[in-house]
């Protein structure tokens, strides 16, 4: 309910949080928090202002990727398709989509979503790249020292 999540909020029990297009979004830290102690990726579904809260909060940890439609056009077609929003909120988002889209350059990597098997291919490989970082590797490196210090 509203009260609950205001109530959350105030706790600070959410990772990040924000209102938009009328509607309150959060996520809980526990879980995610939870997950990353026990080895996994967290993929978050958010917008630049839930993406600022996370820099605050994790910049070390945090792999960012803003994800693009093709055109407005297709931006507004997809929304009519998935027939979850009024017509009014459809009209909301576009008349957003702009200044959503100008925070394209916070974040770390851009993905065009012209074709959803592509750009989940991309995604994918940005995972695997990330996963590769020399900071990621903590065993691993502990690995090559021990290597190089036996000479």
């Amino acid at each position: 309910t509203p009260d609950q999540f205001e109530q959350f909020r105030r706790q600070g029990e959410f990772l990040e949080y924000a209102t938009v297009f009328g509607n309150c979004y959060g996520t809980p830290k526990e879980p995610v928090f939870r997950a990353l102690e026990e080895g996994y990726d967290v993929l978050f579904d958010i917008d630049w202002q839930g993406t600022q809260q996370l820099k605050e909060q994790a910049r070390e940890d945090l792999v960012s990727v803003f994800v693009i439609p093709p055109s407005m056009q297709e931006l507004e077609r997809r929304l009519r398709v998935r027939a979850q929003d009024s017509e009014a909120v459809v009209q909301q988002r576009m008349a957003k989509a702009c200044d959503e889209l100008s925070h394209w350059a916070e974040y770390d990597y851009l993905l065009l979503n012209d074709d959803i098997q592509h750009a989940l291919g991309a995604l994918e490989e940005i995972l695997r790249v990330e996963r590769s970082r020399r900071s990621r590797q903590t065993g691993l490196v502990r690995f090559v020292q021990e290597m190089v210090r036996k000479g």
